[in-house]
């Protein structure tokens, strides 16, 4: 598998992900990485990061661990823990890592984490793998 290929190809075709200035990293076997900067767009009426900031960059995080794998998926349920918020400006990573791998069932979890990282919260997301391999 073709790992810098698949991560080219979720930066390049993930418009709604690059809008929020979310990008993949790292990729490897059942494992992404992602990162943001936090800018003033992304802040709520109480000065912190929305909580969509966190849930967009986990679930981009998993969907690019799922990718790893070399086919399209779509997320099937989710959920996010929200432990403590970030600041403006803070770098923020999220980490993908696999848990269960199905035929057509997969679940991962993804961390996020800030610059110095501090666990901001995490999530438990599960896709559903379709038969459309990656085109690359």
């Amino acid at each position: 598998m073709d790992f810098q290929k698949i991560l080219e190809y979720r930066n390049a075709n993930n418009p709604a992900a690059a809008r929020l200035g979310i990008f993949v990293t790292d990729l490897g076997p059942g494992y992404a990485r992602v990162t943001k900067t936090i800018g003033p767009e992304d802040l709520n009426p109480l000065n912190v990061p929305h909580g969509g900031v966190y849930f967009s960059m986990a679930d981009t995080a998993c969907g690019s661990a799922m990718a790893s794998h070399g086919h399209m998926a779509v997320t099937m349920d989710a959920v996010y823990h929200f432990f403590r918020s970030a600041n403006l400006g803070d770098t923020l990573t999220a980490e993908a890592t696999e848990i269960k791998t199905g035929k057509t069932i997969c679940v991962y979890e993804a961390r996020i984490t800030d610059q110095n990282g501090a666990l901001l919260g995490f999530g438990t997301f599960t896709f559903y793998q379709l038969e459309q391999e990656i085109p690359f």
